[in-house]
C-alpha cells in the first residue's frame, strides 16, 4: 500500500535469559553497526516488582532496574531494543513485511553467534495502523461495520473493542494467541503504554501536531513456549503470525479504507 497506515510495528523473540549480557553488548553493537545500526544507546528500565521475604505473610513491592540497548538506524527509523532475555526490532517506516522480517532474523542470528542461545520462549509480532480520516470523513467509513459502535449526538471521548483469538497452528508451528483491538478517541496520535517506539522518530505524515478524531487498529499475534532455535521454522512462525495480522486488518477496515491507502498521494 503506497500509502500505508502502518505508524509502528515491532517484532520479538524472547530467549533463555543471559545474565552477563552487557558483557556481550558491545560485541552485538559493533557486528550490527557494521550492517546499519550505528546509534548505540543503554535504556534505563525501572519496574515494580512485588518479593515475599522470609518471615513474611505478604509480598512487599520494590523497584527494580534493569538495563536494555538501544541499537538504531542514523535516521531512526528502525532499531534493534536488546535484553537479557530478549530482542526486539521495530521500526515507525514500515514497508512490507518482506523486509520487516528477516530483520528480526538478522538481528537473532547475530546474538546468537555472540552468546550461543538455547531455546526461545516466545516469539511475537504487534502493528500498529492508524485511522486518520480526511476532514469531510468519519472514522466510521474505515471501518468494518460491526467495529462502528453507537452513534450519540454528541462527541465520542473514547471507545475500545478488544477480541482475543486462539488461532491454530501447523506442526512444526505452534498454534498462538491473537489479539485485535480498535481504539477511537478524539486526542493526539499517540502510543499504547506498553509499546514506546524508544529511540525512533514518527513519520512526518502521522505527526497531526493537535488533537483530531481517529482510530488505532492495535493487532498482537505471539506463541509462547520453548521453541528451539531453529531459523528456518522461526521464519516460518513469524510469516504465520503476520498472516493472522493480515486477516485481522482486513476484516476491520473496510474496502473504502483499503482503497484510500491504496492511493500514491494522500487526499487523491
Amino acid at each position: 500500500m503506497p500509502n500505508a497506515p502502518v505508524y509502528y510495528a515491532l517484532a520479538q523473540c524472547q530467549f533463555n535469559p543471559v545474565a552477563l549480557m552487557a558483557k556481550y553488548a558491545d560485541d552485538i553493537q559493533d557486528i550490527l553497526r557494521r550492517r546499519g545500526y550505528t546509534l548505540f544507546e543503554p535504556l534505563q528500565i525501572t519496574q515494580l516488582q512485588f518479593v515475599n521475604a522470609a518471615g513474611q505473610s505478604a509480598a512487599r513491592p520494590e523497584l527494580a532496574q534493569s538495563t536494555s540497548w538501544l541499537l538504531t538506524r542514523a535516521d531512526r527509523s528502525a532499531g534493534f531494543i536488546l535484553g537479557t532475555s530478549g530482542l526486539t526490532f521495530h521500526t515507525t517506516h514500515y514497508q512490507t513485511s518482506a523486509e520487516f522480517l528477516p530483520e528480526l532474523l538478522q538481528g537473532l542470528r547475530v546474538v546468537h553467534d555472540v552468546v550461543q542461545l538455547e531455546y526461545l520462549s516466545r516469539v511475537g509480532v504487534r502493528y500498529l495502523d492508524a485511522v486518520l480520516p480526511l476532514p469531510q470523513e468519519t472514522i466510521e467509513e474505515y471501518l468494518a461495520e460491526g467495529l462502528r459502535g453507537v452513534t450519540l449526538p454528541v462527541q465520542q471521548r473514547y471507545a475500545l473493542n478488544e477480541t482475543v483469538y486462539d488461532t491454530p497452528g501447523a506442526p512444526p508451528l505452534r498454534s498462538g494467541t491473537l489479539v485485535a483491538r480498535v481504539h477511537r478517541m478524539h486526542g493526539l496520535l499517540g502510543y499504547p503504554p506498553d509499546m514506546v517506539p524508544n529511540g525512533l522518530a514518527i513519520k512526518p505524515r502521522f505527526q497531526t501536531g493537535h488533537a483530531v478524531q481517529h482510530a488505532v487498529i492495535d493487532t498482537d499475534h505471539f506463541v509462547e513456549g520453548q521453541i528451539p532455535l531453529d531459523f528456518e521454522l522461526i521464519k516460518n512462525q513469524l510469516q504465520s503470525l503476520h498472516d493472522g495480522v493480515r486477516q485481522v486488518f482486513d476484516a476491520t477496515t473496510s474496502e473504502h479504507a483499503r482503497s484510500m491507502w491504496m492511493r500514491t498521494t494522500v487526499g487523491v
